[in-house]
């Protein structure tokens, strides 16, 4: 395993990030794909055992399961200042304004709740789940500041939205005297790399590490074209409002992995993910894990470097596509 620090901030975190997504409980939230904690607890062990340190989760995955698994796995497996804990705050969780956004009193009222889920004393990398239109950018930042002030934070990131939102929202920080965002965690695999025209160049320009989601574009680059994937997969929407516009332009850049998956005796899985890794704005991707192999692939990943000529092959065949996500 590799470890690098994340952006220009002093945070170091593992090549490899376990998200959390998947453990949680099938009966809370969206996610009835999702293992409960005696499922979850090999991946635990096996992730802090290959070397991963930090985990990231988010306080609507399975309505708060997701964070109290998360804490509860990590108590057992490892010591707090060991592992880097990231979770998010923006989703639904209960009504009222306290229960969903990023006002003041949404963000002052989750992050204890996620505290007291994952039983711990502070988060590590507190990220805002997504651009709220609906709420000033300075009430935003100014509530976040006082998260990290508080000692309940000590870093700041963000997630998916338009770059000119994350550029307004770093300049309000600068102009007040708070908190930066140190990383962004946006989608960005072989099959979307629309991040590429805007994001990418302004978070290496500003120093802000970028922590992809779906790197495996949700299981599409881990089969051939057209092969019906998971149970989750095939269930959930958000997956096919992702993925399902672009089959059909997606099948040269599946084949392209799958060739030299073959060629190199590795899983197709190494190949998408090394790419990934070999980016220059790239920190770590997101790794979620429903299966052993999953998280060995993933290792693994960190040790493939692919050739100039490999590269090429894997990106010549992208066409443009819709921004999805934000």
């Amino acid at each position: 395993m590799e470890y690098l620090r994340l952006g220009k901030s002093g945070l170091s975190i593992s090549k490899v990030v376990l998200g959390c997504m998947s453990f949680g409980d099938p009966a809370r939230g969206t996610h009835q794909w999702s293992f409960g904690i005696d499922e979850s607890r090999p991946y635990f062990k096996q992730a802090i055992e290959s070397g991963v340190t930090t985990f990231d989760t988010a306080n609507v995955y399975s309505l708060g399961a997701s964070e109290e698994i998360t804490g509860q796995l990590l108590r057992e497996f490892a010591k707090r200042d060991e592992v880097v804990i990231a979770t998010k705050v923006r989703g639904m969780m209960g009504p009222g304004p306290k229960g969903v956004g990023l006002s003041r009193a949404a963000i002052l009222t989750q992050v204890d709740e996620s505290l007291r889920r994952l039983g711990t004393d502070y988060i590590d990398l507190y990220q805002i789940h997504r651009f709220d239109a609906d709420v000033p950018i300075e009430e935003t930042m100014e509530a976040l500041h006082d998260v990290v002030k508080a000692g309940k934070a000590r870093y700041l990131g963000a997630s998916s939205m338009w770059t000119w939102q994350f550029a307004q929202m770093q300049h309000a920080a600068d102009l007040n005297g708070w908190t930066r965002f140190v990383s962004m965690q946006n989608q960005y695999n072989l099959l979307q790399r629309e991040e590429e025209r805007e994001m990418l160049p302004y978070c290496l320009d500003q120093g802000v590490g970028v922590i992809p989601w779906s790197p495996l574009a949700r299981g599409r680059l881990t089969r051939p074209a057209g092969v019906e994937g998971t149970a989750r997969a095939e269930t959930d929407a958000f997956t096919k409002l992702l993925y399902d516009h672009t089959a059909e332009a997606d099948r040269g850049i599946i084949d392209a992995v799958g060739a030299i998956a073959e060629e190199r005796g590795v899983s197709r899985a190494q190949v998408a993910l090394a790419w990934l890794m070999r980016r220059p704005a790239v920190t770590a991707p997101i790794v979620g894990t429903t299966k052993p192999h999953h998280l060995t692939d993933a290792v693994a990943a960190v040790e493939l470097k692919l050739s100039d000529e490999e590269v090429t092959r894997l990106a010549e065949p992208y066409l443009a596509r819709p921004v999805t996500a934000f």
